[in-house]
């Protein structure tokens, strides 16, 4: 990696106790401080150097500084960055139609975060379920799975059971059923009249890469399709290229009725997400009835352009798909090693560590020490997310670097 000195006059120690003081204490980040980034490596302001096999959650999977997205940003920001939506600009069209063309839907509504989307989405379907289904006024439902995450703003903590999530945010939005993942026995009993929507993640992220059974996507879709409601699929982590596909629903041959796309659709510069649906779904907005000052800022629709166009090509998912082989080799012989069990899809893998050796966060930190950054979840379990233009040997690189925090034990 070629980059520039850091201008930060203050050590990383330096800089995590400034912090300390004045930011909220809303995360607990490893004792890394990022200073410059390419590809899949960073670096810190003292100028080591670290394999990023986090990927910003999936924002990053292009990779830091992919030059195609960089020049796209440039190129926008040379001309245009924000109309807000009270008049047209030229690059939103563009954008949706080749967003809408990769998903095979309709209609996009673009917004900023994940957690816009998703409320977006929870929105759309009541307001579907409204004047299309004809459910009464304000008894719509909508079913989730246990275990979810969608975000973190208070209507979508209203129907997460972490009660870290939950706990001291109440009281919560009502209309929500939560049944168990991957049980589509659970999920047919709770359907009823007066449902809007199923909004579930193809593969569970923040609960440690939860990959369903076989079958239980199109379960979803068959059920949705038959009990007329919507089914609403979160890819904002799973999506883009991530699982080897597209997205993560058409590893079964699904589509679904509306989709949540997030993180990578920014290539790690802007937050870009988008509500993605069938016509008829998304027909149901008005004009005052919701809206985003930036959502679909010229700046963000260049860039989320240039997503698309890297994604057309069907390189990255080539390449999660065969460096998955890869990835499930090296932790399939880690198994017994310091590894109880493993799920993983493409370049997307959660792991769970014997808790004799340490937690999550403990290996997370080991790893930290071998130059190899990951994210701990629940429990002993860690999450491997590397950008999709890794290459074989540094994949390798930092399974090695697990195969020797996991030999040096507790």
């Amino acid at each position: 990696m070629t980059v520039a000195p850091s201008r930060s006059l203050r050590s990383s120690a330096e800089l995590i106790r400034a912090e300390e003081p004045v930011l909220a204490h809303n995360y607990h980040p490893l004792p890394v401080v990022v200073a410059r980034a390419e590809g899949a490596w960073v670096e810190d302001v003292e100028g080591r150097r670290f394999l990023d096999m986090l990927a910003g959650y999936s924002a990053l999977n292009f990779g830091h500084r992919h030059p195609a997205l960089i020049e796209a940003a440039h190129r926008q920001l040379d001309q245009l960055t924000l109309t807000s939506r009270a008049f047209h600009n030229d690059r939103l069209a563009q954008f949706a139609e080749s967003l809408a063309e990769l998903t095979g839907l309709d209609m996009v509504l673009p917004m900023n975060t994940g957690a816009e989307a998703v409320e977006s989405a929870v929105k759309v379907a009541r307001k579907w379920a409204y004047e299309v289904k004809g459910v009464a006024p304000d008894r719509a439902t909508i079913v989730v799975a246990a275990d979810n995450f969608h975000g973190r703003t208070t209507t979508i903590v209203s129907f997460s059971t972490d009660e870290t999530a939950r706990a001291g945010f109440g009281p919560f939005t009502p209309g929500f059923r939560v049944v168990p993942y991957n049980d589509l026995a659970a999920l047919e009993a709770a359907i009823d009249e007066t449902t809007a929507a199923v909004l579930i993640e193809p593969i569970q992220g923040e609960a440690g890469v939860v990959i369903p059974d076989d079958g239980y996507l199109r379960g979803v879709r068959e059920l949705t399709r038959r009990t007329g409601c919507l089914f609403v699929a979160d890819e904002i982590q799973s999506g883009l290229g991530r699982t080897g596909r597209t997205l993560a629903v058409e590893h079964e041959g699904v589509v679904p009725d509306v989709l949540l796309l997030g993180k990578a659709l920014g290539g790690g510069i802007v937050p870009v997400s988008a509500v993605v649906a069938r016509r008829e779904v998304l027909q149901v907005l008005r004009p005052g009835e919701h809206g985003s000052t930036f959502g679909g800022n010229p700046l963000s629709a260049a860039v989320g352009s240039a997503v698309v166009e890297l994604l057309e090509t069907g390189e990255f998912q080539r390449r999660a798909a065969e460096l998955g082989v890869v990835l499930r080799g090296g932790l399939a012989a880690l198994v017994g090693k310091g590894v109880k069990d493993f799920r993983a899809r493409g370049l997307w893998a959660g792991v769970d560590i014997d808790p004799a050796i340490g937690t999550g966060r403990e290996i997370s930190e080991r790893l930290m020490r071998e130059g190899v950054l990951v994210k701990d979840t629940h429990g002993s379990t860690i999450r491997l997310a590397p950008p999709l233009t890794i290459t074989g040997e540094e994949l390798r690189t930092a399974l090695g670097a697990l195969e020797t925090v996991l030999g040096k034990g507790a």
